[in-house]
């Protein structure tokens, strides 16, 4: 049976639960996601209360990071998204993302309703991954692919 949350506060105690297991079995996101057989993204995302996982994928996640019961089925309740309380982020990466936002959200809309027209890209048909690669001019760079599915507006 699908259920969603009421309450976050079970999700996001489970997310403590959770990092504070990873860091005391000095597990990687990769390894978790590895044992839930997605990738690592989407499961960083669910172990951190914003995704539900399959249930076997749940229950691989809650056995390897050694948490209770109750944790694999709450693993895979629709959760309530969004996971930055209001105003601006404080943590300096997560602020980074936002200045970037800030930056190139207006030429973001506009360069992708020039290409495909009015409609929003999607977080929920949506792909996310995050490379190192080395910077040719000394250091290392970022690489971050937001893939998500066009979603035209329809009239009604």
């Amino acid at each position: 049976m699908i259920q969603s949350q009421y309450d976050t506060t079970a999700r996001q105690d489970l997310a403590v639960a959770a990092v504070e297991a990873k860091l005391r079995k000095d597990l990687s996101w990769r390894e978790i996601a590895d044992a839930a057989g997605l990738s690592v993204a989407f499961v960083t995302a669910a172990v951190l209360g914003q995704h539900a996982l399959p249930a076997d994928s749940a229950r691989a996640v809650a056995a390897l990071l050694g948490l209770d019961d109750d944790a694999a089925p709450l693993l895979t309740t629709v959760p309530s998204r969004g996971s930055i309380p209001g105003g601006v982020p404080t943590d300096p990466t997560i602020y980074r993302f936002y200045e970037m936002l800030q930056v190139y959200g207006t030429t973001l809309k506009a360069l992708v309703h020039e290409e495909f027209g009015d409609g929003i890209i999607s977080a929920i048909n949506f792909r996310l991954d995050v490379k190192k690669v080395a910077d040719p001019e000394g250091g290392e760079r970022a690489v971050i692919t937001l893939d998500g599915k066009y979603l035209p507006t329809k009239p009604f």
